[in-house]
């Protein structure tokens, strides 16, 4: 039976090849798009599962309620980890990363091997204990894991970088040389192959912290913290009462003591309205959007949305099935008429029908594959992903499998249904209006996948409208013709010269020296902040401190809005500071300048200048109070330029370059182009989005276009009685569309609320975010009315414009 089912669906596929063509583009890209999106997904929801542990280690967080709002972070004292590991029974093993730039060696290096003069730049530096290889059984292609780390001075390097320096030899036992200072050799302990695309860690470099010291006391002082901690735990342990225990333990033990001996006041606060939690490792990259971290992460939200897409796009290819399925019935009638009479039961007719619609699914499934083989690296270059099609994996292809099986029994079941329940009497007799049941159903149908298309159109217009409010908005500084070169740290006190230099050239209007910058990849430093002598009784002010120098303002286009800048050699500058309003808002100062504060709660600074509040963290939140230092902080120089001969100036620039430091090469990168980076996440977002957006309406548009074709050809005969009654070419065209447009119309009316609550829920994640108005509201419209009269326009033209004749010969 379902041998000559399988038969009898192939030569009806044969038979109907517009049909049975519209539906496998439908579903077949319907599907890919399915796929791809559930590949992403699968990478996203999989990370660090490389891990073997992975159940059992957590890291630890700080929250704290201050001010009406929640501050989170993953920052501790060096000897937090040491102090848990000790005292809790519950944790087997525990182990710390340090990344932050601020302190030698971590962030990026320039880097030397042994035996070689060249030095060339690397990224992906961090700190980490022995206990690190350990706990993340990290494997290793050369070099004992337990030993790797165990020596001052060592590093683990990964295979790429080991590939790099050393070809395919056991760099084991050899040494490199950091930033020039080559009194202090890293003996190379290990070889650990790459992190996975999809691990929290993303390091090519792995320093001990075996007798460690940033500074004097820092690995045992509790106010001071830099330090990521990770905590593996017996299996079983109970982790909300772990968690209690321990911030119960690190708060009230050491933490707030050593607060109250500071005199810092802001011990209550920490004893009144903070805590402790760990962080289950594989919630790291997905749940972290709160957490204060030096590293990018994930969303769960866009994994949520991206999935609803992936399943409103497959609704959508199953849509078309089920309309053009219950729309072409009348070709259809006649045969189900034939097989009843001569013996088909119902239960035949169904299995008959679900065997055809499970073989479109099938053959779509196939052809998706095809399609998802030839468009992933176009999707991996887009998302920044490395995506593969599991072809090996068993769960891939028996989800392969049940996929098209269920998918095919879903779509067809309907149609089935609708089609083997006709009376064979009323069908051989002619006195069943076929294909006018279904019409109700088909319409709401037609309605939702439009109000699908709409919803993905305005989000698109809506996504696309922040992300240019982003690029273009004022954010306080001229970001514009601006070069930052990397690595003059290394000039060492030539610095300033190879500054003035650089200033001296054609084209060339300023130029400063910090590696504090408004873009992301600079350097930060946090720290409280109070007026003077007010330490002690006000809550803390908490911001940013940089280093600048007097050119710093002037190069980037910072407004000074009162008092004056850093003057150079000015001995009293040291003791001096520029702040942000917001900082001044914070502080309650109405006439900042020549007063003091305090960072710290040690120092006092006297206020001289004021700068008028600019963006240099992510748009998602607000301008953080800023307190800027005279001072040299010397790894990027930043040149503001006014040419279009943009090489010619690069190539002298590199000349000065090589003149210090012959060694070393050229790097740099302009500002407008670091600053978009910053958004790379949302103008991802938006690329997708528009493709998937595109997809949706295309595939929409397939279906409308032929259960348009079949709606005008059932009413062929009328239409023609009605041109012979004197019916104008227009008001034919006017009768076949106005349905599908009202339609059109009525899913824009029910998408449009929908789509603006979503939007709005993504656009808080901003503090700084476009309205939402009137004219995305209309360009949305035009263009779903737009796309969905053209679609139908094809086939109510032909009609309106045919001989009536034709139709009405054999009446």
């Amino acid at each position: 039976m379902l041998k000559n089912n399988i038969k009898i669906a192939w030569r009806n596929l044969i038979k109907n090849k517009g049909t049975a063509i519209i539906n496998l583009i439908g579903l077949s890209i319907g599907i890919a798009a399915c796929i791809i999106i559930g590949l992403y997904i699968r990478h996203e929801t999989n990370y660090d599962q490389n891990v073997p542990n992975r159940d059992n280690i957590y890291r630890l967080y700080g929250v704290l309620t201050e001010g009406g709002n929640v501050r989170k972070g993953t920052s501790f004292s060096a000897n937090t980890a040491p102090t848990i590991d000790s005292n809790f029974q519950e944790v087997t093993r525990t182990a710390r990363l340090m990344d932050n730039p601020l302190f030698y060696g971590a962030g990026g290096n320039e880097v030397r091997i042994e035996g070689s003069m060249k030095q060339l730049h690397e990224d992906g530096f961090t700190y980490v204990d022995q206990s690190f290889l350990d706990m993340f059984e990290i494997p290793m292609l050369y070099g004992t894991r337990s030993m790797a780390l165990s020596q001052p001075f060592s590093v683990v390097i990964s295979e790429d970088i080991s590939k790099k320096y050393f070809g395919n030899t056991n760099p084991v036992g050899k040494s490199i040389y950091l930033n020039g200072r080559d009194s202090i050799p890293y003996l190379i302990g290990g070889v650990m192959k790459n992190f996975p695309s999809n691990s929290h860690l993303q390091y090519n470099f792995l320093l001990t912290l075996t007798d460690v010291e940033f500074s004097p006391g820092e690995q045992t002082r509790w106010l001071q913290s830099n330090y990521d901690t990770y905590l593996e735990v017996v299996p079983g342990t109970s982790i909300d009462r772990l968690q209690k225990k321990i911030s119960d333990d690190i708060l009230d033990r050491y933490m707030i003591p050593a607060m109250e001996a500071a005199g810092n006041v802001m011990a209550k606060t920490i004893k009144d309205q903070a805590h402790l939690e760990m962080q289950p490792l594989a919630k790291i990259h997905l749940y972290s959007g709160d957490l204060s971290e030096r590293q990018a992460r994930g969303d769960i939200k866009y994994i949520w949305m991206f999935a609803i897409v992936a399943i409103f796009i497959l609704l959508i290819a199953a849509i078309n099935f089920v309309n053009l399925s219950t729309a072409q019935s009348a070709n259809r009638a006649k045969e189900v008429g034939l097989r009843k009479v001569l013996g088909s039961g119902k239960g035949n007719l169904i299995g008959q029908f679900l065997t055809e619609s499970t073989l479109l699914s099938f053959i779509a499934f196939i052809i998706a594959i095809l399609i998802v083989q030839a468009t992933l690296p176009y999707f991996n270059s887009l998302s920044g992903r490395d995506l593969q099609i599991p072809y090996r994996s068993v769960t891939f292809i028996i989800v392969f499998l049940f996929s098209a099986l269920f998918i095919g029994l879903t779509a067809g079941i309907y149609p089935s249904f609708y089609l083997s329940a006709f009376n064979p009497i009323k069908v051989l007799k002619g006195k069943l209006r076929l294909g006018s049941k279904s019409g109700g159903l088909r319409s709401s149908l037609v309605i939702f996948q439009f109000m699908v298309s709409t919803i993905l159109i305005i989000s698109t217009l809506v996504i696309k409208s922040q992300l240019n409010f982003i690029l273009n908005k004022d954010v306080g500084f001229k970001k514009d013709q601006v070069i930052q070169i990397y690595g003059t740290n290394l000039i060492g006190k030539s610095v300033e010269t190879f500054k003035n230099e650089i200033k001296g050239l054609p084209s060339v209007v300023d130029a400063s020296i910090s590696d504090y910058l408004p873009i992301e990849g600079t350097k930060r430093n946090g720290n409280s902040f109070w007026n003077e002598g007010r330490a002690q009784v006000d809550e803390r002010v908490v911001g940013q401190s940089w280093i600048i120098d007097e050119d710093y303002l002037s190069t980037l286009g910072i407004e000074l809005v009162d008092g004056r800048n850093f003057t150079k050699n000015r001995s009293s500058d040291n003791q001096s500071v520029i702040i942000n309003q917001t900082l001044a808002q914070q502080l309650t100062l109405d006439n900042p300048i020549g007063k003091k504060i305090t960072r710290g709660g040690s120092q006092s600074y006297e206020i001289i200048g004021i700068v008028k509040d600019f963006n240099f963290q992510s748009f998602r939140e607000k301008v953080e109070p800023l307190c800027l230092f005279a001072g040299i902080s010397s790894s990027i120089v930043s040149v503001k330029i006014n040419t279009e001969n943009i090489p010619e100036l690069l190539d002298r620039m590199g000349k000065v370059w090589t003149k210090f430091n012959p060694n070393l090469d050229f790097r740099y990168d302009f500002m407008d182009q670091s600053f978009a980076r910053m958004y790379e996440n949302v103008s991802r977002i938006r690329t997708i989005f528009t493709c998937f957006a595109v997809l949706a309406i295309f595939i929409a548009c397939l279906g409308l276009f032929a259960l348009s074709a079949f709606i005008v050809e059932q009413r062929s005969k009328e239409m023609s009685i009605r041109k012979v009654l004197g019916a104008t070419t227009e008001d034919i065209f006017q009768i076949l569309t106005r349905n599908f447009v009202l339609l059109v119309i009525l899913a824009l009316v029910l998408a449009t609320p929908v789509a603006i609550y979503l939007m709005q829920k993504w656009l808080q994640d901003f503090a700084y975010r476009v309205n939402i108005t009137w004219r995305i509201y209309v360009l949305s419209s035009l263009i779903i009315i737009l796309i969905g009269l053209i679609t139908v326009s094809y086939h109510a033209l032909r009609s309106s414009l045919a001989n009536p004749i034709k139709n009405l010969r054999n009446e």
